[in-house]
């Protein structure tokens, strides 16, 4: 008996990381720069409203898109942006992000541990 409730322990420990990690997935798809809306150009990770403004407002002015990294031009949108978001963009075919995508925060190791 303690050797079945062992196993059954052993088994549930195992499947902690499975079910964590399934848990952080991040949503699938992309947003095409040339045709979203301000609502799906918000569901890239750390676009807010006034960046999605900016965005549209860039298209506008300048025309489409022809290559992901002219988004780098948009004010806000830097290097490290881009890298962020090259992922989940492009230039032609449908939006098919259907969800907010939350990025997870880096750690500069000065945070106060958790307990």
């Amino acid at each position: 008996m303690k050797i079945r409730r062992c196993h059954l322990l052993v088994a549930a420990l195992l499947l902690v990381p499975v079910v964590a990690s399934a848990a952080e997935a991040l949503p699938q798809g992309t947003v095409n720069l040339n045709t979203a809306s301000l609502e799906q150009l918000q569901y890239l990770p750390r676009v807010g409203p006034a960046l999605a403004g900016r965005i549209v407002a860039f298209r506008e002015a300048n025309g489409p898109f022809r290559a992901v990294e002219e988004v780098i031009a948009v004010q806000g949108i830097g290097e490290t942006s881009l890298k962020n978001l090259s992922p989940y963009l492009s230039v032609s075919g449908e939006t098919t992000l259907a969800e907010k995508v939350h990025l997870p925060r880096k750690t500069t190791g000065n945070e106060a541990p958790t307990s």
